[in-house]
């Protein structure tokens, strides 16, 4: 396929898959003439709609996809940032401890409702990677290996005080957090669009002003600063951004494993190792992807199905496909 047809599809598939995603739902699928009229009918009406089909497509399918297609770049978007400032294909914001981090913050401020839940994903978010880079350092070098082990013990450190929280929660509660580990779009509102919105927007714009240094981390640190570029600057604001996205992620739908590590590497074999387009495609793919998938398990039972657990059994077998066919042009 010619590049430019491929370039050309990241900007068609999503807006096809947005406006499919409203036609699809537990309720009742539309029509594309159906969806048509009522879209019309929402533009030139003054007045509140009191059809249920409207109340349905505008108060919960649309605030639903708005906050899938959000997410989802973010994750991918993040995922292929760690990955290029850590020159390591196997890292991810969970690998770093980043989700883990941000989702025990978020669920202690779920738990104590005086603190932001925004803020308390993001405090503990950064704790968490700034804790993997400190541990993974032996003397004043590191390695992917101590990295990803560093990351491992420090998610599974945050995995265990997220246990304990549950274990102290009344029931109530206990099954939110539950239910919010597992990955949970069903809850999405215009609330939760509107809270998330603007970290992961202002985010993402960061990361794509950015991305073409990102090429440079890729090289080493080395190469970046015979251009003049401060990789330790870089990498720090990179990081942050990264988090915020991730946390913000986090904070509003819960843990959604495995697709910031699977979504860039799709994205790199389509598009290859160029961070200008690869940033882009990962938007477009992560959004897209992560739509797809929630939009599969409103349509394969009748009852809701957590995103998370399909994004484990979809993920899962892609990643041992791209492992086994050695489709990816890194070296570790």
């Amino acid at each position: 396929m010619r590049y430019s047809i491929k370039v050309g599809l990241l900007w068609i598939i999503p807006i096809w898959l947005l406006i499919g995603s409203l036609m699809l739902g537990t309720t009742g699928n539309l029509s594309p003439a159906e969806l048509f009229s009522h879209i019309v009918k929402l533009i030139n009406s003054t007045e509140l709609s009191t059809d249920p089909i409207e109340t349905i497509l505008w108060k919960v399918r649309l605030p639903r996809i708005i906050l899938t297609f959000l997410v989802g770049a973010s994750l991918a978007v993040s995922g292929g940032v760690l990955q290029a400032i850590f020159r390591n294909p196997i890292v991810d914001p969970f690998t770093l401890g980043i989700s883990s981090g941000a989702a025990f913050g978020a669920a202690l401020a779920m738990l104590f409702p005086f603190i932001s839940i925004n803020l308390s994903a993001f405090a503990f978010g950064i704790c968490a990677v700034v804790l993997t880079y400190t541990v993974s350092y032996v003397g004043s070098r590191t390695s992917i290996v101590s990295m990803v082990l560093s990351g491992i013990i420090v998610s599974g450190v945050f995995t265990a005080l997220l246990t304990l929280l549950q274990y102290m929660s009344d029931p109530y509660k206990l099954q939110a957090i539950v239910q919010w580990t597992m990955g949970n779009l069903h809850t999405a509102s215009w609330s939760k669009v509107n809270t998330a919105f603007a970290p992961i927007l202002i985010g993402l714009f960061i990361i794509v002003l950015l991305r073409w240094k990102l090429n440079l981390l890729s090289l080493g640190d080395n190469e970046a600063l015979a251009v003049g570029v401060n990789p330790k600057y870089l990498k720090l604001v990179l990081i942050c951004v990264a988090t915020m996205i991730t946390a913000s992620s986090v904070a509003a739908v819960g843990v959604i494993s495995l697709f910031g590590l699977i979504v860039p590497h799709m994205s790199r074999m389509i598009f290859g190792p160029n961070n200008n387009i690869g940033v882009w495609a990962n938007i477009s793919i992560g959004g897209s992807f992560l739509l797809l998938i929630d939009d599969f398990s409103r349509a394969v039972m009748p009852f809701e199905i957590p995103v998370g657990v399909f994004t484990m059994i979809i993920g899962a077998p892609i990643f041992i496909y791209l492992m086994k066919k050695s489709l990816t042009s890194w070296s570790v």
